[in-house]
């Protein structure tokens, strides 16, 4: 069914007048959506436990990981060619609600935003993916050390390609806060934080005590959405771009996830399957 234009860009224009209303909106829909889902996979796994095998449960979890991976490829990369059809609908209305949050949002929530979008520099990334590498191998962690790396540096590679894909230009700015290179979509600091964060979120739940996983994993998914979003409210990237950055971050994070709790259940499997020694 064919968009409404004059609908469409008339939303673009409310969220951009409203940008930090619907902010806040989206964070506390984003978490308490987060925190429904958490409950309910436990839920599940908890109903199931004494009805199922251990490898009949990962393997809920594995799928539950794919299907999430697949569903967020498809909706947002189903849309992009729309995104960059020349005067197209949604194209308009990246630019009608870029150039509405510019005149509601003031210059000192702007200088806000520019500190938050530091916490996704590529140096930052770097330093924090090192870090976490060093640490679990000197713990000799050496499958979520596998985990980890991937889900970092794999994340960077595809946003690369992504970017050189489909070549978009970045929207027009007059600050001197930040300096921009490459291209726009998708946006590398949002798929970054999510994959970089996300990452971390896996490791200290497969690693801390079950009452931190919860706060642990809405603490990580609240500090990717802030940074990614902190790219539009410093009008380095689309609105589109970002939400495009959050789906391939979230995608690539779910493989590898998906791949490591695989790779869990093979080896306690395996584990079970060998005689103890006598």
């Amino acid at each position: 069914m064919p968009l409404d234009a004059a609908r469409v860009l008339d939303f673009a224009n409310a969220i951009g007048n409203n940008a930090l209303t619907f902010f806040a909106g989206a964070l506390v829909l984003l978490l308490t959506l987060v925190a429904c889902l958490w409950h309910f996979v436990h839920r599940v796994n908890r109903s199931s436990s004494a009805l199922v095998a251990a490898a009949a449960r990962s393997q809920f979890r594995a799928s539950a990981f794919a299907f999430a991976t697949v569903v967020v490829a498809v909706l947002v990369f189903s849309l992009v060619p729309a995104w960059f059809v020349p005067n197209g609908t949604l194209t308009q209305a990246d630019q009608a609600m870029t150039d509405a949050m510019q005149r509601s949002v003031s210059a000192s929530t702007v200088h806000v935003f520019a500190t938050v979008t530091l916490l996704a520099n590529t140096p930052v990334l770097w330093a924090i993916a090192i870090a976490g590498a060093l640490v679990l191998l000197s713990r000799r962690d050496y499958a979520l050390a596998v985990v980890w790396i991937a889900s970092i540096a794999g994340n960077g590679i595809l946003t690369r390609v992504l970017k050189v894909a489909f070549e978009r230009a970045r929207p027009v700015y007059d600050q001197d806060l930040l300096t921009l290179h490459g291209y726009s979509f998708p946006s590398g600091h949002s798929s970054g934080a999510v994959a970089t964060y996300g990452a971390l979120a896996y490791v200290l739940v497969r690693s801390t005590p079950q009452n931190w996983h919860l706060p642990i994993v809405l603490s990580a998914t609240a500090t990717a959405f802030v940074i990614g979003s902190s790219r539009f409210f410093l009008r380095a990237h689309y609105a589109s771009d970002v939400f495009a950055g959050f789906a391939s971050g979230l995608a690539w994070l779910c493989l590898c996830v998906m791949c490591a709790e695989l790779i869990r259940s093979a080896a306690r499997q395996t584990n079970a399957r060998v005689p103890a020694k006598r």
